[in-house]
């Protein structure tokens, strides 16, 4: 039985809402994949020091390559482009916090 345009709507909302909360706290959706699913475990192949690793220092990048890995999709070309951006984006973030930090003292 095909979903109501109603229920369509809810459901991209709701996946926008998702994407929206991971984007903002990425270290709290790594925690909650770690713990509740099997989804990080799949990408790492039970390698606990590189997940924790990506977990302090680039947690963007660490949910981005777990999506390509559980969704086959390749690590080359302009998919590591976007990993790249991650990456950038995660040391912006701890970088600005430091710069922050500093300008306080």
């Amino acid at each position: 039985m095909p979903a109501s345009n109603a229920q369509q709507c809810f459901d991209s909302r709701m996946a926008c809402l998702t994407l929206i909360l991971v984007l903002l706290f990425p270290r709290l959706a790594l925690a909650l994949l770690f713990w509740f699913t099997t989804y990080l475990s799949r990408a790492f192949h039970g390698d606990l020091l590189t997940l924790i690793l990506g977990f302090v220092f680039l947690p963007l990048t660490t949910l981005l390559y777990a999506w390509m890995v559980n969704n086959h999709v390749p690590r080359e070309g302009l998919n590591l482009l976007f990993l790249l951006i991650a990456a950038l984006l995660d040391l912006g973030l701890v970088g600005g916090s430091y710069r922050r930090h500093q300008g306080r003292a």
